[in-house]
């Protein structure tokens, strides 16, 4: 193989990894976004849970019925 050859070849393999390279990062990019996407709507339901619990709070302090 001559040189000529041999930097024809690295050329094409550094193009195939440039493309890899790239595919990788937009994948890593959504993945990214779907990430804070969820920790946003974990945090909204962890908030809805805290004000849930304090609803229910306010019904157990309550005085039982008579009848008991």
């Amino acid at each position: 193989m001559n040189l000529e050859d041999r930097v024809t070849d690295l050329e094409s393999r550094l193009a195939f990894q440039d493309d890899t390279i790239q595919a990788l990062n937009d994948v890593l990019v959504a993945q990214q976004r779907v990430v804070e996407r969820l920790q946003l709507q974990m945090a909204a339901l962890l908030k809805r849970q805290e004000e849930m619990a304090g609803q229910f709070e306010s019904f157990e302090e309550e005085a039982p019925p008579p009848h008991y």
